[in-house]
């Protein structure tokens, strides 16, 4: 296992981290409305802890997780089975999403939220503090100010170590980091973002931002919910057994071109079968070899695809391997990317220009 530094932070973690979403029963996946997760990989109990272990024991540090995964259960067998490993495990969560649905205010950037959110996740997860708190997403009826100034609070408080934000534009990245420096307040160290080779939206306005910052970029659904797993043909009936046949994760991954994405899995099947290794590994390389990314999100529900995730660290992609998976996955840039692709006179990414 590879690590790399956190942003601008000393704080090492693996370039792997593990998505805890796949650990608890069947439940509704909170603060989604019609969001089914019971096909998205289940462990309970003595399995979870297993799953753990043996993510931990393969030299992965960094767990990530969030308050309404499986309505808190994710973070109850994520704190149970790194119980005695605490010290040497970074753990992500997030707040900010609907945690009761009978609550008004149980919900939001709000000081009044957050503060309940990080005490019912340190309970849940039970830990003193938590390494990292992301932000869920933007809450556009709270100030910026309001929220960052209670973030810096709880930093001081040692509840959390390091604060970062999921699913913000760019526009709203770069204000939270204005007005952290404006104020003096702690900045974020981490960005968490939807990327993958089928859905390169994040290139445009996040990462550049974020390498010009000093943020680091953790990516979540980096397989697009799976479909880069190599199960997912064109022209045949997804299984029933297969995530991807029902609604659910499915609907928060979305591919940007589902035509585009089988031709992707025709150029990953190439390459790993000349590589002998499974296309898994090929996609998850892929990511973990763009500009900016720090660490990559990744699940598994039983040993075997715990197995072939870890692997892809072990090996890297050509050059040319990564220019062929790049051409494949290339979409028209909107504006004003295509205008200033112009001006450079080449196919640069944004970050490059």
């Amino acid at each position: 296992m590879r690590y790399r530094y956190l942003g601008r932070t000393g704080l090492q973690v693996s370039e792997l981290s593990f998505g805890a979403a796949t650990l608890g029963t069947p439940k509704a996946f909170g603060g989604l409305a019609g969001a089914d997760w019971s096909q998205f990989g289940v462990n309970d109990g003595d399995d979870a802890v297993r799953l753990v272990h043996a993510c931990h024991d393969a030299g992965v540090n960094f767990f990530d997780t969030a308050d309404v995964y499986r309505d808190g259960e994710c973070e109850e067998l994520l704190g149970l089975a790194l119980k005695g490993r605490r010290d040497k495990a970074v753990i992500a969560t997030k707040a900010r999403l609907r945690t009761d649905p009978d609550d008004i205010n149980a919900a939001g950037s709000t000081r009044h939220h957050l503060v309940r959110a990080v005490e019912a996740s340190l309970r849940r997860l039970d830990t003193d503090y938590i390494d990292v708190l992301y932000l869920h997403g933007v809450d556009p009826r709270t100030s910026l100010d309001e929220t960052l100034g209670v973030l810096d609070d709880l930093v001081r408080a040692g509840k959390i170590r390091y604060t970062g934000c999921s699913n913000f534009p760019g526009w709203q990245l770069m204000k939270a980091l204005d007005i952290a420096d404006r104020r003096n307040l702690v900045p974020f160290a981490a960005y968490q973002g939807y990327y993958n080779l089928g859905a390169r939206e994040l290139e445009y306005e996040i990462v550049p931002a974020a390498v010009d910052q000093g943020v680091g970029v953790t990516v979540f659904s980096p397989l697009a919910g799976g479909f880069f797993t190599g199960k997912y043909r064109r022209g045949q009936e997804a299984s029933a057994d297969f995530r991807l046949a029902h609604e659910g994760p499915a609907s928060i991954a979305p591919l940007t071109d589902r035509e585009q994405a089988y031709d992707i899995v025709d150029v990953l099947d190439g390459i790993a079968e000349e590589r002998g290794v499974p296309v898994v590994q090929v996609a998850l390389n892929w990511v973990l070899g763009k500009p900016g990314v720090t660490s990559v999100v990744f699940g598994a529900s039983r040993p075997g695809q715990l197995d072939d995730n870890l692997r892809a660290t072990e090996w890297r992609l050509t050059e040319e391997e990564m220019g062929l998976l790049d051409a494949a996955s290339d979409r028209p840039a909107p504006y004003p990317y295509w205008h200033m692709r112009q001006i450079a006179g080449d196919r640069s990414l944004p970050g490059d220009l």
